[in-house]
């Protein structure tokens, strides 16, 4: 499924910075494993906006938000916005691009942003 202001593949920057997220949220063993699975078999999936904030329970920024700004200056430049790093669970983690969801949402609630996922890896401890 192609949508219009969205890459087909993350930016290589993006990885880093879901590993910086995640590692805030699980020990840095199992981060880096999760981006280690989403770089190399990582699904494509495709969600609303709408139903990606619900999900991960983070709030809607607004339209005056310095890093939402940014991404849609970018959508209006015509430039495409990287995919969306998530891990799937109650609740969903957004590894990398909380900001572009939010700005897709400004766009249109309904905006289906394209997702790389991959499943949480339980390491042991």
């Amino acid at each position: 499924m192609k949508t219009g202001h969205w890459k087909e593949e993350p930016e290589e920057k993006d990885y880093p910075a879901a590993f910086n997220y995640l590692s805030l949220l699980t020990d840095s063993r199992e981060a880096k494993k999760i981006v280690k699975a989403m770089k190399r078999r990582s699904r494509v999936e495709h969600f609303m906006a709408k139903d990606l904030l619900r999900a991960s329970g983070l709030p809607h920024l607004g339209d005056d938000d310095h890093e939402v700004i940014k991404n849609l200056n970018k959508v209006k430049s015509g430039e495409k916005l990287s995919p969306v790093l998530l891990v799937p669970g109650a609740p969903l983690w957004v590894g990398d691009g909380y900001h572009r969801i939010c700005a897709s949402y400004h766009l249109n609630e309904d905006e289906v942003i394209p997702c790389r996922t991959v499943d949480r890896i339980i390491t042991a401890r």
